[in-house]
């Protein structure tokens, strides 16, 4: 369903991998990575929304270090993904990547865009929210959310954690809450990458529910 591309911002040129649903899409979705790449599972959900109608596009922030990493889910593989994100400037040059990603769909035909990140993908998709201007953002367990947690969403947004993920404490989550009472927060008795079916710690259930409310997010506000 998907191939790749090739995408200009301002951060530089990287790859990207598209997937474009049958007939008119309903709007765009910019799918933001965890700390493992554009792997077998990030392309899988990239697949997905366009089989529910939207034209969605992953970008590879990952080609700015270099080209071809796709990690799987060890230790050892969660170090070098830390490791990658962790790079200075790392964070702005993926939120420039996620504007030229908006842009791009736009150009190909979504007239509304939104974004959606897990993990560390989720924190870049609340500085989307923040800093850019999508359509509707929203982030799946982003433990860096609550260290940017004073700055303002621009667009509507919606939240997914789970309340076993020792890396968010719920403390940060309900002070989110309280903080921003505009957007939607969920939680579940789930623990962190919940969504992932390539993980260990995949939750069917919370999945389910969690993605249940995120389309049914951006019909409401994408299309």
């Amino acid at each position: 369903m998907g191939e790749d591309i090739r995408l200009k911002s301002a951060a530089g040129e990287i790859g990207a991998y598209i997937a474009t649903p049958k007939g008119t899409p309903k709007g765009g979705i910019v799918v933001i990575q965890e700390i493992f790449g554009v792997n077998h599972h990030v392309k899988a959900v990239t697949d997905k929304f366009a089989a529910d109608g939207y034209i969605a596009l992953a970008p590879r922030f990952f080609d700015h270090i270099k080209t071809g990493i796709e990690l799987g889910y060890t230790p050892d593989t969660i170090a070098e993904g830390r490791g990658y994100v962790m790079t200075a400037g790392f964070t702005d040059k993926a939120v420039q990547d996620v504007d030229a990603a908006i842009q791009e769909l736009k150009k190909r035909g979504a007239r509304k865009v939104g974004v959606v990140g897990f993990c560390w993908g989720g924190t870049i998709t609340w500085l989307a929210s923040t800093r850019l201007k999508p359509d509707a953002a929203v982030a799946y367990y982003g433990g860096g959310i609550h260290g940017t947690k004073n700055e303002k969403p621009g667009a509507p947004t919606m939240m997914h954690f789970g309340d076993k993920d020792m890396h968010i404490p719920m403390a940060h989550v309900n002070e989110l809450r309280k903080l921003h009472p505009e957007v939607l927060i969920f939680d579940y008795p789930a623990d962190h990458g919940f969504h992932c079916d390539e993980r260990g710690s995949w939750d069917a259930p919370a999945s389910k529910q969690a993605m249940a409310r995120t389309l049914e997010f951006f019909t409401k506000h994408v299309g």
